[in-house]
């Protein structure tokens, strides 16, 4: 960072802001609801259609979602500290200058480019431009959190109708502060946005959004979490996954914030905007953490040394299914991730890989939640991967989950849950959990969600290790074995719907009424037969 008196903001704020000396309102205080802050937000994108492509929303209109976040807590903050001095009887220049200091903030905004600053620029698009960048140079923690630049859109340098100072203006009408807004409720209407966009893109978004109630389903199962351990997610998207454990922590455990804040989040992503939201996701949560660019796989970015991979307490993800992955070069790979196969999952399906990467970065004690397509668990070519986590009695539970759960894809899914450490009665055994029933979700106009109630239902069923008829049953590695290390559900849980019982006096009954009725009709139908002369 650099020297606090180069990063003054000035004193004129945005019209939602605050003047010197003025009194900071307090998070009690917020005066918006939720649906107030989601519907505000929303209209962002409204703002910009038709004049950037749809996939592109998240790329312009979070960053700025984020920075105005940020400057109006800066600015509150700075508003805190400054009454704070003066009451304690310090001069006002000097109380000023304090208030100014770094040691006071988290982060810095340059006072160059603060919200008006913006508002009033000649060149609104090449302003914003220059304000992410300064503003990541100041934060070392913040890399990249724009990845495209305002100025090259048309529609944002026009000059009878500019769409993005229109936007400023709009995100100008609400004060985001952390002291207005607490992070929680800007958090959730942020991931709301997130999801709004990835439905926007369809099959595309689901590689950067997991619906929340999946993930809650995996973090009750990786439940609890214990203090000052490490939390991490190899594909993390937009760090929804870290985000909710977080949450779960604080909303669900209710430990003490020293308990939650003494857990390490971390994780990695491939696709550069992408990476750019899960920075800008945590820190809105107000959730530290380390979130690195690259592919896990190719470019592994927690690693103890050149040949030792980090290892983690709880892993967590989604990878992409059925992606292509460097099998050539990873063959003879440093860190010994597949040293002990005979043959490489194929080139173009690194499910496997994935899978096999997250089982090596796991503690002795770790465990890990992973959503998997179902062709993971049967696919014939794939039976020694299965006997490699089967042998090292890795495998935890298989949890089959409804269809048409993720935005636009249909294809049936589950949880692998992988223990490096379990219990002595679970030893050699592994639980198969058929989710899939209609008890577990509810049907939506577009896809199905899981039910709060079937959550706790598959959590149960796991931490109480239960065998129940159509549902659930644990089963030995030597069943697993005679069927050729096929982990298909329907093998182990009978997953057919019962037929109903039948009353046979009942059906009787009916047959004898059909049969009646018959007597009467054909006698007609052999008269109108007669007259119409057909034989």
């Amino acid at each position: 960072m650099t020297d606090g008196n180069s990063t003054l903001p000035d004193q004129n704020t945005s019209s939602t802001g605050q003047t010197e000396g003025s009194e900071v309102i307090t998070r009690d205080e917020a005066d918006i609801t939720l649906p107030e802050l989601e519907s505000h937000l929303f209209e962002c994108a409204d703002i910009i259609r038709n004049r950037v492509d749809k996939t592109d929303y998240k790329e312009y209109i979070l960053p700025l979602v984020f920075y105005k976040a940020f400057q109006d807590t800066y600015q509150d903050n700075y508003e805190r500290v400054l009454n704070e001095k003066q009451e304690e009887g310090i001069d006002h220049q000097v109380a000023v200058k304090l208030a100014h200091d770094e040691a006071f903030h988290e982060y810095v905004v340059p006072k160059e480019y603060r919200w008006n600053d913006l508002l009033s620029a000649n060149n609104t698009a090449l302003r914003v431009d220059d304000a992410l960048r300064k503003f990541e140079e100041l934060n070392d923690q913040f890399d990249g959190i724009s990845t495209v630049e305002y100025s090259s859109v048309d529609a944002f340098t026009q000059q009878e109708d500019n769409r993005l100072e229109e936007l400023l203006r709009h995100l100008d009408e609400t004060n985001l502060s952390r002291y207005r807004v607490p992070p929680d409720m800007l958090g959730e209407a942020y991931m709301d946005l997130v999801k709004h966009f990835a439905e926007e893109e369809g099959r595309d978004g689901g590689e950067y959004f997991t619906p929340p109630e999946i993930v809650e389903l995996m973090v009750k199962i990786l439940e609890p979490y214990e203090k000052d351990t490490s939390v991490h997610d190899p594909t993390c998207g937009s760090g929804g996954m870290l985000v909710q454990v977080a949450e779960h922590l604080q909303k669900v455990q209710k430990v003490p914030e020293d308990h939650w804040r003494s857990i390490r989040f971390t994780g990695q992503e491939i696709n550069p905007t992408v990476y750019a939201m899960a920075q800008m996701n945590l820190a809105i949560h107000d959730v530290t953490g380390e979130i690195q660019k690259g592919d896990s796989l190719s470019n592994p970015q927690f690693t103890e040394s050149d040949s030792e991979l980090e290892h983690f307490d709880y892993i967590l993800a989604n990878f992409p299914f059925s992606a292509r992955w460097d099998k050539d070069t990873l063959k003879d790979d440093s860190y010994g991730r597949f040293n002990d196969l005979e043959k490489l999952p194929r080139a173009d399906r690194g499910d496997y890989s994935f899978i096999l990467h997250m089982a090596n970065q796991l503690k002795e004690t770790g465990q890990a939640a992973i959503v998997v397509p179902h062709g993971v668990l049967f696919r014939k070519h794939e039976s020694k991967f299965r006997d490699y986590l089967i042998e090292r009695d890795l495998i935890e539970a298989v949890v089959g989950l409804p269809e048409n759960l993720f935005q636009n894809v249909s294809i049936p899914s589950a949880i692998l849950v992988l223990n490096a450490e379990k219990p002595e009665h679970r030893s050699s055994e592994i639980q198969f959990i058929n989710a899939a029933d209609e008890e577990f979700y509810t049907e939506l106009s577009n896809q199905n969600e899981l039910l709060d109630e079937g959550i706790d239902h598959i959590t149960s069923i796991f931490k109480d290790w239960k065998t129940i008829e159509r549902r659930a049953r644990t089963v030995s590695h030597e069943e697993v074995a005679e069927n050729d290390q096929n982990l298909n559900i329907a093998l182990y849980v009978d997953t057919t719907e019962p037929e109903e019982d039948i009353n046979v006096e009942d059906e009787l009954a009916k047959l004898r009424e059909l049969q009646n009725e018959r007597d009467e009709i054909e006698p007609q139908m052999s008269q109108h037969m007669e007259v119409l002369d057909y034989e």
